[in-house]
Formats: structure tokens, C-alpha cells, sequence
């Protein structure tokens, strides 16, 4: 009896596991198997594990030995999952695009023709402020640059870059909580943020900042953006007037770096290869061009704070008027 049950037992596996065993499947894992050395005996389970890795381990190796002949070029392809590829953008004259900080229609032609000798008089008491509190902030970093303009630059554009990230972000969750549109000005200050960001790109280019200068980023940044935060939710009018005031010091310092430019105190290097391409500047421009356009810049975003501070001012939200959006 015991041996009628064994027959059936076997009979019944035999059956189940027959098709898989004996099948041209198998036969081809079992060659596989041998061709990657795979030792005999092992398990079906086990074997396709291996054949897994052996494939990803050929796949791998090809990808390499396809990335050995591209050894010139300094970029890897990345595989994954999410098919997210970059997109193969060029210039205008049909050159490789280099820049990842930024695309080709992010660049644009400033507008150097704005007056630069504007200057919101402070008469409110919310004006003379802002206005004490920008000249507070401005006899220090005076002191410790003086004349080193492209230092002075590299710590003002870490300021600068702060304002405009921290209304957005407020005017943002704001937007949320209320159920309600910005009129654009969420888009209005990250594009300053961001367009402030790519002064110090440009910079950066320019001149190598010290291991003290970064400290000194470091912990003038900490300290203002969380006064900034508070200063905005306690009163967005007064933050935008401190920027504002903030852009007017800007052009000022601008002024006086193109100043000793045009007068030969300071050395007129070629222009940054990524201000060209971000401001569309003539190949042959210098450091003077790029001066120039970025103090176009600062006074864009310096009537673009004192029209944000007039609304509210006058008892008026941000979002009942459009924002001024690609203003710089």
C-alpha cells in the first residue's frame, strides 16, 4: 500500500513538474546555465536568479564599454525607471547648449535704458524704517569691502536672492490656505529670486570666494533670511519697502563698480561665457557689459518692491493688481 502511494505520489509530480523540467525552456536555461557558468545542479528557481544577474551583469557591461568609447565627453547617460530624459537643447547658431542652470528661452536682453537714479523718498513712518534699516545694514559691508567690488558683488547677490525666494514661498501658502490666485506674484518674486541667483553664477565665474567670505555667507544668510520670514508675515508692505530700499544700495554699489571699470581702476576682463549666453551679449563683451546689465537688473526688482510696498500701502492686496511678470 505504501508502495501504491509512492507510485501515485510520483505520478502526480511528474506530472506537475514535467512540463517545466523537460521543456525547451529549461533546455535553453540549462545552455545558459553552462555558457555562464552556472554550475550543474542547480535549482530552476536559483538558475533564473543567476541568468538574471548574468544578463544585467552583460547589460552593465556593455553600457561600460559603450561609455569607454565616449571617453571625451563629460557627461554619462543615467537609466532608470521614470524614462526621464534630458532634453538635447541647442543654440541659436545650432552649438551645443552647455548650461544646466538655466535654458535658452530663460535668456533674455536687459533693459539697460531704465533709470538708475531713482530713489523712493521715505515719508511714512513704514518708509523711514525700511529706509534706516537698509543704511544700518550698509556702512558695515562698505567698511569691510571698500573697494573690492566683485567681493562686495559675490555677498550681495546670497542677500539679494533671499527676498524674493521668501515672499513667494509666503505668498504661496498663502495662496493655498485661502483658496485663492496671487495675481502672478508668486511667479513675479521667484523670478527675481531666480534671476538674482544667476548674478552670483555669473560671479562665481569671475572670482573664487575665500573660505572667511564663505563663513561670512554662511551666517549672513541664517541671520536674514529668518529676519526676512518674521518681517514679512509681521508686515509684507514694510518687507517689500526694505527691498526695494535694499535694490537702490544695489545700483549704488553697481554704479560705483562700473565707475572704476570705465576709469581703469579696475582691470576689464572678458565677459563669463554664462553671462553671454544668459543676458544674449556679443561675444565680445567684458566685464563692464555684464556690470552694466546686472545693475539694470537690481533696478527692475527695485520698482518692482516699491510698486509691490505702494499696493499695500494704499490698503490694497498683491493679487488685485498682475505683477509685472518678466519685468527685469
Amino acid at each position: 500500500m505504501n508502495r501504491n502511494m509512492t507510485t501515485k505520489m510520483s505520478q502526480l509530480l511528474l506530472k506537475q513538474l514535467g512540463p517545466r523540467l523537460l521543456s525547451t525552456t529549461s533546455f535553453t536555461h540549462s545552455i545558459i546555465a553552462e555558457s555562464s557558468g552556472i554550475p550543474n545542479g542547480t535549482t530552476v528557481g536559483m538558475a533564473r536568479i543567476l541568468n538574471m544577474h548574468v544578463r544585467n551583469w552583460s547589460t552593465h557591461a556593455s553600457s561600460e564599454s559603450g561609455m569607454d568609447k565616449k571617453e571625451n565627453t563629460n557627461t554619462k547617460a543615467i537609466s532608470s525607471y521614470w524614462g526621464v530624459a534630458p532634453p538635447s537643447l541647442t543654440k541659436a547658431d545650432g552649438s551645443a547648449w552647455k548650461w544646466n542652470c538655466f535654458r535658452p528661452w530663460e535668456a533674455y536682453q536687459a533693459d539697460t535704458s531704465i533709470d538708475v537714479t531713482k530713489h523712493h523718498k521715505p515719508v511714512t513712518w513704514n518708509d523711514k524704517i525700511a529706509f534706516w534699516i537698509v543704511q544700518a545694514l550698509k556702512y558695515p559691508t562698505h567698511f569691510y569691502f571698500q573697494k573690492k567690488h566683485i567681493h562686495h558683488a559675490v555677498l550681495l547677490e546670497t542677500v539679494a536672492a533671499v527676498p524674493g525666494m521668501v515672499g513667494g514661498m509666503l505668498l504661496h501658502t498663502k495662496s493655498l490656505r485661502r483658496f485663492e490666485q496671487s495675481g502672478g506674484w508668486i511667479k513675479a518674486l521667484l523670478e527675481e529670486a531666480e534671476n538674482e541667483r544667476m548674478h552670483l553664477m555669473t560671479f562665481i565665474d569671475v572670482y573664487e570666494p575665500k573660505w572667511h567670505e564663505r563663513a561670512l555667507v554662511f551666517a549672513v544668510q541664517g541671520v536674514f533670511f529668518n529676519a526676512y520670514f518674521l518681517a514679512y508675515l509681521a508686515s509684507p508692505k514694510l518687507a517689500h519697502r526694505i527691498t526695494g530700499y535694499l535694490e537702490e544700495e544695489a545700483v549704488n554699489s553697481y554704479t560705483d563698480f562700473l565707475n572704476d571699470l570705465e576709469k581703469g581702476v579696475m582691470k576689464d576682463i572678458p565677459a563669463p561665457a554664462i553671462a553671454i549666453d544668459y543676458w544674449c551679449l556679443p561675444q565680445n563683451s567684458t566685464l563692464k557689459d555684464v556690470v552694466r546689465v546686472i545693475r539694470a537688473d537690481e533696478a527692475h526688482h527695485r520698482d518692482l518692491n516699491h510698486y509691490a510696498s505702494d499696493i499695500q500701502c494704499q490698503g490694497h492686496e498683491l493679487k488685485e493688481y498682475p505683477a509685472p511678470i518678466g519685468y527685469h
